[in-house]
Formats: C-alpha cells, sequence, structure tokens
C-alpha cells in the first residue's frame, strides 16, 4: 500500500517533538519494513538537516504560517492539498486538530481510505482561546465521523468517542521499546550521578504541569537533583515562568530538549521518573520511561492510570501538597521504587510492543480499504 502521513511535525525533530511525532517515527518505518510505501508530510523549521527519506520513509515538506494558533492547520491543509495529486491508497491524519480537513480527500478522492488516530483531547489544553477550542471539538467530532476508520490511543479516548460521538473506535495503544543503558556518559555531561536525580521529560507547555513538579520538589528536603529535559518553541514565556520558580534552588536544571542515547541513558539512571501532566491521551514519555526500567510517578488522570497498569505511583492532579507528600515518601523508601522498577518493563512487554501495534494499524488498513 501507498501511505500518506498528515498532522505531525516530521520524524526525528531536533526541536519541537512531542508524543505524535514519536508515534510516526515508530510506527511509519515498521510499515516500511512490511514492504508498504509511507510518506510523511513535515515541516523544515523542526529538522536540520531536512532529509528526503529516513529509515526508508520518504519526508515530503510542504509550507505553513510559523503562529501558534495557525502552524498545524495551515500545514495540514498544503499536506492535504499535495497528497491529492499523489498516487497513494490510505491518507493517515494524526491528531483531531489535522482531521479537521478529512473531508477534503474524502469528498474529493472518493476511492483513497481515510484514518485519523485520536491521540488525545487537545481542546482542554490551555494555550487555546475559544475559537481554538471550538476548533478542536468540532475536530474530534471530524475524527470520530468522517475518516473510514478512527484509531484512539487509549481506552479513554474510545469511551469518549463512544459515549459523546457514537463512533466505535478501534483502540491501538502507543508502544515502547525495552532498551538497557548501561553507559553514563551523558550523565557526567551534566554532573548527574546514577540514581541521583528525578528526571521529567517533554514539551514544556503548562499542560504539563511542570509548575507544580518545581514547587512540589522545592519542598522536599533531598540532596537528589530535579533533570528537566525539553524546549518550549510554542510557549517560551512558560520557560521563563519555570525557570522563576526554580530560582534560587541549584538542584533544578533545565537540560534542554535531547534524544537518542543520551536521553535514554538518563531514562535508565534516573531515581524516578515524574510526569505531572494535567491532560494526556496515553502519554509515551511515560511508556518510553518504562521501557528503561525507571520507576513512575505519575499524575492520576485517566491517561497516566492507563499507561502504568498499576506499576507506579500516582497523586491527585494539580495538587501540589500530594505530589510533594509521594516525592517524600519515595524519596524515604527507596524499596518502593526498586520493586517498581522490576514491574514496569513488565508492563510494557504485555501491552505496548510497537510491531504488534504496526500489524494491528495495518489490518485497521486493510478492513477499509476501498
Amino acid at each position: 500500500m501507498r501511505i500518506a502521513f498528515i498532522g505531525q511535525k516530521g520524524m526525528f525533530l531536533t526541536r519541537g517533538g512531542g508524543g505524535i511525532e514519536k508515534h510516526v517515527a515508530e510506527l511509519a518505518p515498521r510499515l516500511v519494513e512490511r514492504g508498504h510505501n509511507v510518506t510523511v508530510y513535515a515541516r523544515k523549521k523542526y529538522c536540520d538537516p531536512c532529509p528526503g527519506v529516513l529509515d526508508g520513509v520518504v519526508l515530503r515538506y510542504t509550507p505553513t504560517v510559523y503562529r501558534m494558533n495557525f502552524e498545524a492547520i495551515v500545514h495540514t491543509a498544503t499536506a492535504t492539498f499535495d497528497v491529492l495529486f499523489r498516487k497513494v491508497d490510505v491518507i493517515h491524519y494524526h491528531g483531531v486538530g489535522p482531521s479537521l480537513l478529512s473531508w477534503i480527500p474524502k469528498l474529493l478522492r472518493p476511492h483513497v481510505t481515510i484514518v485519523s488516530t485520536f491521540h488525545a483531547r487537545d481542546q482542554f489544553h490551555q494555550k487555546w482561546n475559544f475559537f481554538g477550542r471550538l476548533a478542536l471539538r468540532v475536530g474530534e467530532w471530524m475524527t470520530c465521523h468522517v475518516p473510514d476508520a478512527t484509531i484512539v490511543v487509549s481506552h479513554t479516548l474510545q469511551i469518549v468517542a463512544r459515549d459523546q460521538y457514537k463512533s466505535e473506535a478501534i483502540l491501538i495503544p502507543n508502544g515502547a521499546e525495552i532498551v538497557t543503558h548501561r553507559k553514563q556518559t551523558a550523565l557526567r555531561d551534566f554532573g548527574l550521578s546514577k540514581n541521583e536525580y528525578i528526571l521529567n521529560v517533554g514539551r514544556i507547555l503548562p499542560v504539563k504541569g511542570l509548575h507544580h513538579l518545581i514547587k512540589a520538589f522545592r519542598r522536599t528536603k533531598t540532596d537528589k537533583k530535579l533533570a528537566l529535559v525539553g524546549d518550549a518553541p510554542d510557549d517560551p514565556g512558560y520557560l521563563d515562568e519555570l525557570k522563576s520558580l526554580a530560582k534560587g534552588d541549584p538542584r533544578i536544571l533545565f537540560l534542554g530538549r535531547m534524544h537518542g542515547e543520551p536521553l535514554n541513558q538518563l531514562f535508565t539512571h534516573a531515581y524516578l521518573f515524574v510526569q505531572p501532566s494535567e491532560s494526556e491521551g496515553l502519554p509515551l514519555v511515560v511508556l518510553e520511561a518504562m521501557s528503561n526500567g525507571t520507576a513512575v510517578l505519575v499524575s492520576d488522570i485517566p491517561g497516566n492510570l492507563e499507561a502504568i497498569h498499576r506499576a507506579g505511583f500516582t497523586f491527585e492532579n494539580m495538587n501540589v501538597d500530594d505530589l510533594t507528600d509521594q516525592l517524600n515518601n519515595l524519596l524515604k523508601h527507596p524499596e518502593l521504587v526498586d520493586h517498581a522498577r522490576h514491574d514496569v518493563k513488565k508492563i510494557i512487554n504485555k501491552h505496548f510492543n510497537w510491531d504488534t501495534i504496526a500489524d494491528q494499524t495495518l489490518d485497521v488498513y486493510r478492513s477499509v480499504r476501498h
């Protein structure tokens, strides 16, 4: 099959990527390995260099307007109009925002199969104004009704699709690969030591809840450090706010965006990974931490609970006092953390295998292909 992905920023980006980009970077090459031709539409702002082919996947760059409320939808529009003139069998939209335009190929290319993946309820992210939230709500409806098939990455989103939009969406979760990284070179580069830091990784946005984590961590009496990995291309003002919150506490480190071997080393050797997000679909970064054998402490939102399968620790969402209590308890009882490390990889092996996810995605394509 000839498959086109639309909605992501690209693959293996040098800046600004999130869960959708990681999902596409894992899924697309596996579809190529299975004998299919895959094109991923991408944006040049987020890669340097910007290759034409990566891991067998064709990367096609179309223009956009780099303004927060317009970038994604304009890029989706230019990618959609480009793909109308390409020989493709499947157009796969990723995210409810991009799926707003899935009706265009549905109308103009009726013999092409349209699939959308519902990754998260973006309308609840604080960065959107009223009109942005309204558009994303319409995007949810479109995701559930326009495509030939709708995929959701979590059981929670499957319930949303069924109960709110009367759509029988297909559950295919995000995934992770079991890895072991014994080297510690990246740790030394940042003045870190094995088991002597708490880790958070991800895009720096208000919805990720890092302000809660910093406030809670500052109340702890530990000598361990807090390593924050990620960048803030969409909201640099929030990064400044976080640095102001952390001012005067030398234990809190902002390490910037990282990927590949250095990032995996940080995952593997962290004492604890903390995910304080206020809203998620099925958070890939939590699965990545677990795949590296790292114990996780997460906010008790449905997406996080679904990811950890009771193999991690939780605190009440947006409750700094409870997060502080949980941190202090886990810092005081390393035996609890050690026990969780043994459980998390079992969960990944059983529920979140990327090869299985690729096969399930192809099954969806075949089941609705025109």
